[in-house]
């Protein structure tokens, strides 16, 4: 019975933590990750696809549903005025197959 619980919680736990969920926040102490959205993808570091559900937006791969209260989100981000202020730099894209990682090393931060 305990068994069946640990695995029940372990596989929740698990869903939540891929999900992508990013509500915007007006300061940067609020934030989980500070963004800067570059102006050409080769410049990024993460190629983000904004999907219209939030089912949408499962796995770590730049499919981000955006959010309109704090506590529903998953991840707060910043979005910084000067690329040197940012830990992520995202480049907006128009279709989800273009949306995915550049910069692998950085895939810790959407976690």
């Amino acid at each position: 019975m305990f068994s069946v619980l640990r695995l029940l919680i372990f596989c929740c736990c698990i869903q939540a933590s891929y999900a992508q969920k990013i509500f915007s926040t007006s300061y940067a102490n609020q934030a989980d990750i500070k963004v800067f959205v570059v102006k050409y993808p080769n410049q990024a570091d993460l190629k983000v696809y904004k999907v219209a559900y939030s089912n949408q937006a499962k796995g770590n791969e730049g499919n981000w549903y955006f959010v309109n209260y704090s506590n529903q989100s998953d991840k707060k981000v910043y979005f910084t005025q000067y690329i040197n202020q940012a830990d992520l730099k995202i480049y907006f894209v128009n279709y989800s197959n273009q949306a995915g990682w550049v910069q692998v090393s950085k895939k810790h931060l959407v976690f």
